[in-house]
């Protein structure tokens, strides 16, 4: 883990993200006093991204879900007290 002042790392910023790129985790300091760590993200691999559409056809919304229960709703919200 290598450690850079901060002046170094605005000037060396691309250079940082392409160490980070390589799994390399960065300390940013202030005064000699770490104030950041510069890490890579965890992505998952691509076989493990989540594909939009792949439940299309498993289940049907009904035509009214919209106006499913409105009246209990209604009166839930504005209606009498249920006491």
């Amino acid at each position: 883990m290598d450690t850079v002042n901060i002046h170094e790392a605005k000037t060396q910023l691309s250079r940082l993200l392409a160490r980070a790129s390589q799994g390399e985790t960065v300390i940013i300091a202030k005064a000699g006093q770490p104030i950041a760590k510069l890490t890579p993200i965890d992505t998952p691999p691509a076989s493990k991204v989540r594909r939009l559409g792949f439940l299309k056809g498993a289940f049907q919304i009904p035509d009214d879900f919209d106006t499913m229960a409105s009246d209990e709703i209604a009166e839930m919200f504005g209606g009498e007290d249920p006491s």
